[in-house]
């Protein structure tokens, strides 16, 4: 028997070694190896004083200028849809269904801005720019070259593209100071 404990006695030994050795690799696993960083300061450095935000410049969201250009956006907006949905020619050219379109997705873009003023003009403000712009185009095309204003109410088309393009100039302000503020971050 005794030949029999001292064999146990060893297993158990070696079980214990083995468990220690696993116990040691499992610390060095768990142990964090990421070390806490401080904040940085509050100030560009002793020079410089403590960082200052930016300005609320009008125009931007949240402020009365921003909020005046989300209207006239919607109304300038609006206004173009109605001229061009008067007509029943404007089906027949592609510049103008892109227009009425753009315009479509800017007046609810607009109008949702003014509700919520949230930040993002840049893409209706590019494309309303597109679709005037070509609109202008084909509105030239057909009244100066193809000389059609007798089949076409081309002062419809005029005005729907001139009340587009008013939309985006009441737009760019609103956007520059948006991408302005985005800059200065």
């Amino acid at each position: 028997m005794p030949e029999r404990n001292s064999e146990w006695q060893r297993k158990v030994e070696a079980l214990a070694e083995v468990s220690g050795m696993w116990e040691k690799a499992l610390e060095e696993l768990l142990r964090p190896t990421v070390h806490p960083v401080e904040a940085p300061p509050l100030t560009d450095g002793p020079l410089n004083g403590p960082r200052m935000r930016m300005k609320n410049v009008q125009g931007m969201p949240g402020t009365h200028g921003g909020l005046t250009l989300r209207l006239l956006q919607f109304v300038f907006g609006l206004v173009s849809l109605c001229v061009m949905a008067t007509t029943s020619h404007f089906r027949t050219f592609t510049a103008f269904c892109y227009l009425v379109i753009a315009v479509s997705l800017q007046i609810s873009w607009s109008l949702s801005l003014a509700i919520v003023d949230a930040y993002a003009l840049l893409i209706t403000s590019t494309l309303i720019f597109a679709a005037a712009s070509a609109s202008a185009g084909i509105t030239v095309l057909v009244g100066n070259d193809l000389n059609r204003c007798s089949v076409n109410p081309c002062a419809r088309f005029e005005t729907a593209t001139a009340m587009a393009f008013m939309s985006w100039f009441a737009m760019t302000p609103s956007f520059l100071m948006n991408f302005w503020a985005l800059a200065s971050q």
